[in-house]
């Protein structure tokens, strides 16, 4: 189980190190100070509830209020959010606060642009396991916030029979009556399919779903066609936003799309702070 203040003190702590050396020389132990968060460009917010988590490890009474929520939208010069507390621990947590809120309101902001190209098909957009190591549950909240939906958490939660479970286990059936036969009962079986023919006798030997890969468009239709709703499809393979409406058109129920989360460039959001008056600890 993913231990989010334990990974919060651990970044922390290869940040920080022995000190933060520059604001010990710089900013007085007493000095406060308030902070702005601004949109630098349009995105759409995730891991909103990070800041607040960061700042309290290092000043415990650190203020911290959100103005928006995973999810909203914001244009460029939004203010949504500000905090204030000791100085010296704003300054220290800064750069994690906004890596985190940037790394996860980009993948927000990605995930909702493939989301909204498939707008009126009926195609959902799903995240993969294709997230970095330690981050794959807050990235995957980001896909959630930017209108997409999570697929598999881990190896654990979800079957998925591709290309090589096939080839080892000597055929597409064989894969497929061993999962069915030895599966935990929640769990559906999907099955990566080539071809409209591979999804025919996938879905004849028991498949729950079907993840056709790499295939033309005319190909995903076809196999759409000759499934006939008898399951649900995912397609993957060659998706980018000039592709994934057209996609999406086929007929599929589903999109995997590894870049929203491998790829997503950082949202360009900003901290600036401000002193606030001294204040004496006594």
């Amino acid at each position: 189980m993913f231990d989010f203040d334990a990974f919060l003190r651990s970044s922390l702590a290869e940040d920080i190190g022995r000190g933060d050396i520059t604001s010990q020389l710089t900013v007085g132990d007493r000095q406060y100070a308030e902070g702005v968060f601004r949109a630098k460009s349009p995105l759409v917010l995730a891991g909103a509830d990070i800041p607040h988590r960061v700042f309290a490890l290092l000043d415990p009474h650190a203020q911290v209020e959100m103005q928006a929520a995973d999810g909203t939208a914001l244009e460029s010069g939004t203010v949504f959010g500000t905090v204030r507390g000791k100085a010296r621990a704003l300054l220290a947590g800064e750069r994690l606060a906004l890596n985190l809120l940037q790394h996860l309101s980009g993948i927000a902001t990605a995930t909702r642009a493939y989301a909204e190209a498939c707008r009126g098909t009926g195609a959902r957009i799903l995240d993969t396991r294709k997230t970095l190591p330690g981050l794959r549950l807050l990235e995957k909240q980001a896909v959630v916030a930017g209108g997409g939906v999570n697929h598999r958490f881990g190896l654990d939660d979800g079957i998925l029979i591709k290309d090589n479970h096939i080839a080892i286990a000597g055929g597409l059936e064989q894969a497929i009556e061993a999962a069915r036969r030895n599966r935990p009962l929640h769990l559906r079986v999907e099955v990566e399919v080539t071809s409209a023919d591979e999804a025919v006798r996938a879905v004849e030997a028991g498949a729950d779903m079907l993840l056709l890969d790499n295939m033309s468009n005319a190909e995903l239709a076809e196999a759409v066609r000759r499934v006939e709703g008898r399951v649900p499809t995912e397609a993957s393979g060659g998706v980018d936003l000039d592709t994934v409406a057209g996609i999406a058109a086929t007929g599929v129920d589903f999109i995997s799309v590894g870049r929203i989360t491998h790829s997503a460039p950082a949202a360009d959001i900003n901290l600036k702070f401000r002193p606030l008056a001294f204040r004496s600890e006594t």
